[in-house]
């Protein structure tokens, strides 16, 4: 029996087992098990973490699906961009936004995230698939700490921050009515520069007059 079916994508899907047992796998499209997916949540059979696993990796493989990963190719900074797209904090570029306009994960869902993309590609490196990553993996941990800086997904920089973070308190940035922040264009994202260079020529043919 499914529950939360998504049409034309991958989807977490609540199974009947032998013996009346009820567990949580996770479908392609057209409703074939994904196998390496199904492979790890089966460790977690007959727990409550098997459901919350399987909501999270769905969609961690949906967004591996649309920037065309294969597990034995993904990075360490893959799983650091992708946990930055949720909410994480992370200092580096996170590229096209991701669930754009629902909220981040808040810090147990991170926390959870995190420990769920580690379990899953340590299993995959048991398996002889991405030895390398499962062994930087061994080493490291995700990124699991909330960025508050943004109260909705999308609302991403498209550069490295160059300022310290601001001060908590009264003195924090804050967004108009339609949710934008100062500077941010219509849409959710931030108005970009033109071509790199361009307003530095700019301010000095201005000097020059």
């Amino acid at each position: 029996m499914a529950r939360h079916v998504v049409v034309g994508d991958l989807r977490a899907q609540q199974i009947e087992r032998k013996e009346g047992r009820r567990s949580w796998t996770i479908v392609w499209p057209e409703g074939t098990v994904h196998a390496e997916a199904d492979r790890f949540l089966r460790l977690h059979d007959g727990s409550g973490t098997q459901r919350t696993y399987a909501y999270l990796l769905v969609d961690h493989l949906r967004w591996l699906e649309r920037e065309c990963l294969a597990f034995a190719v993904v990075q360490l900074r893959d799983l650091e961009r992708y946990m930055g797209l949720v909410g994480a904090e992370v200092r580096m570029l996170l590229g096209e936004p991701w669930r754009v306009g629902k909220r981040p994960y808040g810090h147990s869902a991170l926390s959870t995230a995190a420990a769920c993309l580690k379990g899953f590609y340590l299993h995959q490196s048991s398996l002889g698939i991405n030895g390398e990553l499962g062994k930087k993996l061994d080493e490291s941990r995700l990124p699991s700490r909330v960025d508050r800086r943004r109260s909705f997904l999308g609302h991403v920089k498209s550069s490295l921050p160059t300022n310290p973070p601001a001060p908590k308190g009264p003195h924090r940035r804050t967004e108009d009515a339609s949710g934008r922040r100062p500077g941010e264009a219509a849409g959710g994202g931030e108005r970009r520069p033109g071509p790199a260079g361009g307003h530095l020529a700019r301010r000095r043919r201005a000097s020059h007059r």
